[in-house]
């Protein structure tokens, strides 16, 4: 047996709670005749009638009595369902989690979040702060919709999209030797007691440099690095967006020109699973935002 249309089901919910055809087909903007014929499919398609009809009144059957709270209830789900979509298109609500490394975490990423907010209140943003290596890590097992990061290593399910490309820059404190230079170059960070992070940062940098480097400290966040650099333990290299955090700390940021070795960050999302519209619309603002702020560094 066929399954019952929604107009069906519309036709018998409207006339079972308005206990009328004309006042039911005025609630559906239906002429009663068309109202009649769905009814009439419906019972056709049952094999039993649903409503009992005389010159009075029309009342539900015994069949037409059970049918209408199931019905009703389907409806409700249906229509609260469609307005949930439509409520998240439109960016009324909507839940977008995103995963980030702890330096971008505290410094360009709540600014972003700041000024996404302002223009889409309704729209709720969740950080997971996390070391670099775990941010891919985090989207593929499902935990946040949005990682944003450096470039890893590929992995299975995870497309990755360019966001910005900055040269890697040398942070030293004020008064430091490596000031008194006119040109860094990274054979100079190895002069002194460099501190590095963990993972693939390091292993990176040693590849595209091609020349020896001998980190001295290896760290997970480079917050700590910065807290080391501060206290006078070494120095370290970051990216420029890095910026409100390095200066926080009173220390300096130079150039490092030879090589100059850049580091791409990507919006990471799975692919077997379509972002949300709240997350299409985070990850579009999220680009206008960061080309704004590499303006203004």
């Amino acid at each position: 047996m066929s399954s019952p249309t929604v107009r069906q089901m519309r036709a018998l919910v409207a006339v079972a709670r308005n206990g009328s055809f004309t006042l039911a087909a005025e609630l559906l903007h239906l002429t009663q005749s068309a109202l009649s014929g769905q009814i009439k499919e419906l019972e056709q398609l049952l094999g039993v009638k649903v409503l009992e009809r005389n010159t009075r009144r029309v009342t539900l059957s015994e069949v037409g009595r059970e049918l209408y709270p199931l019905f009703d209830k389907m409806l409700q789900d249906l229509d609260g369902a469609m307005a949930d979509i439509a409520s998240r298109k439109a960016l009324n609500k909507g839940t977008v989690r995103i995963a980030a490394p702890q330096m971008l975490a505290c410094t360009l990423l709540p600014e972003a979040m700041a000024a996404y907010r302002a223009e889409y209140p309704k729209v709720q943003l969740r950080l997971v702060d996390c070391p670099v290596d775990n941010v891919a890590g985090r989207v593929f097992s499902g935990e946040v919709d949005v990682g944003i990061g450096p470039e890893r290593d590929a992995l299975a399910e995870i497309d990755a999209l360019p966001l910005f490309e900055m040269p890697f820059v040398a942070v030293f404190p004020p008064g430091h030797a490596l000031a008194a230079k006119k040109q860094l170059r990274w054979q100079d960070m190895n002069d002194h007691p460099f501190i590095a992070l963990q993972g693939q940062f390091t292993e990176r940098l040693l590849r595209e440099m091609r020349q020896p480097l001998s980190p001295h400290n290896e760290v997970t966040f480079m917050t700590t690095a910065l807290a080391m650099v501060a206290a006078g333990l070494g120095v370290t290299a970051c990216l420029p967006y890095a910026a409100p955090m390095v200066r926080r700390y009173g220390l300096e940021m130079r150039p490092i020109a030879a090589p100059e070795l850049t580091r791409k960050f990507f919006v990471y999302t799975k692919t077997s699973r379509s972002p949300s519209p709240a997350a299409q619309s985070f990850i579009g603002f999220l680009g206008e935002f960061v080309q704004g702020s590499r303006s203004a560094l």
